[in-house]
């Protein structure tokens, strides 16, 4: 009686929208305070994307954006802080929600350590439908070569628009649901089980979060950072031909000189950001939801 007691308990709470509402709130939360990172690593993420399109070293990128002046340093940073905000929402929501369904509709059916990788593979799927949009949009912005035919925000808008979902905002699309799927399900699947393993060492739950949340980060940005740069390849330019996910590629393949280190050329500050944005975005987010955790098994 005990055991079908509990159970129900359990099943109720899945079913409990406020702690639903709790997981999009909180991860909200954590998205909005990741933001402050981000404004202040901005203009390395920038040195990085001049090196992935011009396949150029950290000395010619920075010169590129020194040669372009500060005013035009931030140019293309309202996409990513927004993107930050409304990521953390989404995506911390989205895969609680899938979770739960998941948990009430599998049971004895798929393994429960894999259900939040696999949750994380659907908020993934969403995840890529709502940003691909803001990351076009900031990938455009971002590129020098527009300045000039695409000076302002409006302007950008106003051409991808004229060009169609495929080919205008949903350009790159196949790759980036690929990198954001995988990605998910390697953050929600390596979490916990790195969560636990850093608190065994005796540090501190905010502590633990923290580097379990940055070396998760590290080995996702190093295992798909080449989908990232297909993406922003793909995606900076507006008009032209438009080349498939494929041909692109062998493009990009073509202009590394088919060299892996090439490929990755920037990599390391790529890794280095994510882990510091990532890191910060679970500490937050846990630490929000262990005490509300908590409060609910008193419950």
């Amino acid at each position: 009686m005990a055991g079908s007691t509990n159970g129900k308990q359990d099943e109720q709470a899945l079913r409990d929208p406020v702690v639903h509402f709790r997981s999009y709130l909180y991860g909200g939360t954590s998205g909005l305070l990741s933001t402050i990172p981000t404004l202040i690593v901005f203009p390395v993420y920038k040195t990085v994307f001049r090196q992935q399109i011009h396949n150029t070293t950290v000395h010619q990128a920075v010169g590129q954006l020194y040669r372009e002046g500060f005013v035009k340093l931030y140019r293309g940073v309202a996409p990513p802080l927004l993107m930050r905000t409304l990521n953390g929402t989404l995506l911390f929501g989205m895969q609680d929600t899938l979770l739960c369904q998941l948990s009430l509709s599998s049971q004895n059916v798929i393994p429960i350590s894999a259900l939040p990788a696999l949750a994380g593979m659907g908020a993934g799927v969403v995840e890529a439908l709502v940003f691909t949009p803001f990351e076009r949009v900031q990938n455009v912005l971002q590129n020098g070569q527009n300045d000039r035919h695409l000076p302002t925000l409006k302007s950008v808008l106003i051409r991808l628009k004229s060009q169609g979902a495929v080919s205008g905002y949903y350009r790159g699309f196949l790759p980036i649901t690929a990198r954001n799927t995988l990605g998910s399900a390697l953050y929600f699947g390596l979490k916990g089980p790195m969560c636990s393993f850093v608190a065994g060492q005796g540090l501190s739950p905010v502590a633990s979060s923290f580097v379990s949340g940055t070396l998760t980060s590290m080995a996702i940005s190093l295992t798909l950072y080449p989908l990232s740069v297909l993406v922003a390849n793909m995606q900076t330019q507006v008009g032209g031909e438009v080349k498939g996910v494929m041909a692109c590629w062998r493009m990009l393949w073509k202009s590394r000189q088919q060299s892996v280190a090439l490929l990755y050329r920037g990599g390391s500050l790529v890794i280095l950001r994510s882990c510091i944005t990532w890191g910060i975005t679970t500490a937050i987010y846990d630490k929000h939801v262990r005490p509300s955790e908590k409060l609910d098994n008193k419950k």
